[in-house]
């Protein structure tokens, strides 16, 4: 029954991603107006704000002008949906599961408009840094310390990348990594910084392989941050232990 619960806030909340998506790259209110086609421009009532649902039943359509509404609403609600199930199964009823929920929500968010934009924006990135702050003053889980060594180390190994480079990595990329050293300290985020160099070049030479991307074009480097933070958060320690186990055999 509480998985069930955390499904529909799932749904709910990645609803509310769509929005923040939608809006904060064009410098909107997420607040004000309430959501509207984005096509015609009206209003949408209470009955075509149901996550998933009303969709479905609408047709994927936009009730009064008809058009036809971007298949993106319903696969972000799903995957936020799915992702708090994850969270849940691997955290169960605790603080940190409601952490991992958290960090997951910036992480979709964060990743979407990315892709769409090849942006990180400055104020989602301050938003997850305050947020960081406030739960771990809440849940005491990390020490300033800790937090101090992971924001200066994970940003500044992306910085110095960037210095080497000559701007092979953006300064969103920078501000991300080093948000999320609040979050996860100094050993889950320099296990962050190596799952996403990992991830980003198997993602990147897939993407090249399969010829959606070119040699020469920009393959933001954002998503693979978030998917290599999400399963930092999930199954760090255990990756370290497995690790540290197979090298000192």
């Amino acid at each position: 029954m509480l998985s069930v619960l955390v499904f529909i806030l799932g749904l709910a909340v990645g609803s509310f991603l769509t929005t923040c998506i939608y809006r904060l790259p064009l410098q909107l209110s997420i607040v004000k107006p309430r959501s509207y086609c984005p096509f015609c421009r009206k209003q949408l009532a209470s009955r075509d704000l149901v996550p998933v649902i009303s969709l479905l039943l609408l047709r994927g359509r936009c009730r009064f002008c008809g058009e036809v509404l971007p298949r993106r609403y319903i696969y972000i609600e799903l995957l936020t949906a799915l992702i708090y199930l994850w969270c849940f199964f691997v955290f169960g009823s605790s603080l940190l599961s409601i952490k991992a929920m958290l960090l997951a929500t910036f992480l979709i968010g964060i990743t979407v408009i990315d892709l769409d934009y090849q942006l990180i924006l400055d104020k989602v990135v301050i938003w997850l840094a305050g947020i960081g702050v406030f739960i771990n003053l809440v849940t005491a889980s990390l020490s300033l310390t800790d937090i101090i060594l992971a924001v200066v180390t994970g940003g500044g190994v992306f910085l110095l990348i960037a210095v080497i480079t000559k701007g092979g990595m953006g300064g969103g990329d920078i501000k991300f990594v080093a948000a999320l050293g609040i979050w996860l300290g100094l050993k889950l985020t320099l296990l962050t910084v190596l799952l996403s160099f990992f991830i980003g070049g198997l993602g990147s030479a897939l993407l090249l392989l399969t010829r959606v991307k070119k040699r020469k074009d920009f393959i933001p480097f954002g998503p693979f941050i978030a998917v290599g933070a999400f399963l930092s958060m999930l199954y760090g320690e255990q990756l370290i232990s497995w690790y540290l186990a197979a090298i000192l055999k």
